[in-house]
């Protein structure tokens, strides 16, 4: 019998494409799912899967759904894939800090709170520290993202009841097929090297630590019924890679024989104009290794890049 079977469990942020995907997965092993969104309800083909509104800054209905629940999971936050204009900063920044205080006060005011927070966090935090490996007690990083993380961070920190176990999960670039929610930045990727433009960025060097949405959701599935994790965990595949090895492994999972390389001032004029998102994301990147989780035993599905897309892109064509 799954571990999760007959659990609770509300997912704040429940309706992008990360939240679709482990919505699916944790209603699929059993658990009564209920999502907090502010497109409100929406119908489900799954009995044990569940809407309620809310606006992720007041007070409302949406917290009976808190109430006796065995966890949440806080996935609440703007996407970092735009322009990075002193506008979107602010709704990055305010959107995770919002979110997660009125979920802190909500806690506050249920009278049976869930035992179990789960917080997304972001990889982020360590920076662009090139040809460094990263690992949970890495140094933070410097600049917006990492600054950020922190807040973001510090601000779980002081909204979980000192009685619940919390987790933070440092999660790297998910690679995962399109949920009519959005899709994730693997669709941008293929359709880039479908064109041919699938190359090299910038130097090629910058780190890609990615893992698998199925991973992703395995993760969080631990964190919720595992009363031994607590903390900070990396959550991302073992085996990084550099962009140019992982663009090389899109086109042969598409077919594509020719990637054209993009230097550096192509980029920083391409892809706020042609793609309305911030140079930077594509230039710089990061290694990280999830040594907490390695340590535990835990056991990746797709640990190699070529596994993973091969179940992703070539499977599913």
């Amino acid at each position: 019998m799954s571990r999760l079977k007959g659990k609770r469990i509300v997912i704040a942020g429940g309706s992008g494409f990360i939240g679709t995907s482990l919505a699916n997965h944790l209603s699929r092993a059993g658990a009564e799912v209920t999502i907090l969104s502010r497109e409100g309800r929406r119908r489900s083909t799954q009995a044990n899967l569940g809407w309620q509104q809310w606006d992720a800054r007041n007070l409302g209905e949406w917290t009976s759904a808190l109430n006796g629940a065995d966890a949440l999971v806080n996935l609440v936050g703007r996407s970092v894939n735009c322009i990075k204009s002193p506008d979107n900063q602010d709704l990055i920044l305010r959107s995770r800090i919002e979110a997660t205080n009125i979920l802190g006060r909500a806690m506050r005011v249920v009278e049976l709170p869930p035992g179990t927070w789960v917080q997304m966090s972001t990889a982020h935090w360590y920076g662009d520290p090139p040809s460094v490996m990263c690992t949970e007690d890495s140094p933070m990083g410097y600049g917006f993202a990492p600054n950020v993380a922190k807040v973001w961070e510090s601000t779980f920190a002081e909204s979980k009841l000192p009685e619940q176990r919390g987790v933070l999960l440092r999660t790297s670039f998910v690679a995962g097929r399109d949920q009519g929610a959005g899709g994730g930045a693997l669709a941008t990727l293929k359709l880039l090297a479908k064109l041919g433009l699938g190359g090299r960025v910038g130097s090629g060097a910058q780190g890609m630590s990615w893992i698998h949405e199925q991973d992703l959701n395995r993760i969080f599935e631990r964190s919720i019924v595992d009363s031994t994790m607590d903390g900070v965990y990396i959550a991302s595949s073992p085996n990084p890679v550099s962009q140019a090895l992982f663009m090389r492994a899109v086109r042969n999972a598409i077919g594509m024989p020719i990637g054209l390389p993009a230097f550096e001032w192509m980029v920083r004029l391409g892809a706020p104009l042609l793609l309305r998102t911030d140079p930077e994301l594509a230039l710089y990147g990061r290694y990280v290794q999830p040594q907490r989780l390695l340590e535990s035993e835990f056991s990746f599905a797709f640990p190699n890049l070529d596994s993973a897309l091969v179940d992703l892109i070539t499977n599913d064509k």
